[in-house]
């Protein structure tokens, strides 16, 4: 079944991949909808072992569904905005989900130094162009940050499966990742690199971040 899931996924990502580049709207609500259901779904495919675990991070993931719908009416602010806000409602539930089966250690402390220096370097890249959203922005940067860190701990707890740890830490990263190339298209340069780096890149996150709702 898994194997099927990452088959369509990928057939979709190939979909959206191919109207983003037409910039055709109606053909990213053909398909964006769909594939982020596909993460939904997913989870809850899983056999679930924590149960808290699996409803904070399913959660999180129909939050982000909502922002990815937002995120196809790209060039309207308050949708845009509020498709911002999904995402870190979603980002905020992962951390707890992270927080909660997760363990303090040097790996956390190095992820945290690490994250607050690249997160410093892309506000201080963004800042010029930010205007209104410095607001939103700042929070969402502040999120996502804490999403990684959270992740690590996670990833710190050796009694947890390898392999759910290697998902969900190297998730986080991706996803991160991401972010910063909507950010670039949004608020510094819109062009399709930014689509063609960026979401396989978001849709790997959240695919890995799913499949460990199986493992935890």
């Amino acid at each position: 079944m898994n194997y099927l899931i990452i088959a369509v996924a990928l057939a979709l990502l190939g979909g959206l991949l191919y109207y983003a580049k037409q910039e055709s709207q109606n053909g990213q609500l053909m398909t964006k909808p769909f594939l982020s259901l596909l993460f939904i779904a997913t989870a809850m495919l899983q056999p679930h072992q924590s149960l808290t675990y699996y409803h904070l991070v399913l959660a999180g993931l129909g939050l982000c569904l909502i922002g990815d719908v937002c995120l196809i009416f790209f060039a309207n602010r308050k949708v845009f905005t509020a498709g911002l806000v999904a995402f870190l409602a979603g980002h905020i539930l992962y951390v707890i989900a992270f927080f909660n089966v997760g363990s303090a250690g040097p790996l956390v402390w190095a992820t945290l130094v690490v994250c607050l220096c690249l997160s410093a370097g892309v506000f201080l890249w963004l800042r010029p162009h930010l205007g209104e959203m410095l607001g939103p922005v700042i929070a969402y940067i502040v999120i996502i940050t804490t999403m990684v860190v959270a992740a690590s701990s996670l990833t710190a707890n050796t009694g947890l499966d390898a392999t759910a740890r290697i998902l969900v830490f190297g998730g986080a990263v991706l996803f991160y990742i991401s972010d910063i190339f909507v950010a670039r298209h949004r608020f510094v340069k819109k062009e399709f690199l930014n689509r063609a780096a960026g979401l396989p890149l978001y849709y790997a996150a959240q695919f890995m971040i799913a499949f460990s709702t199986g493992l935890i």
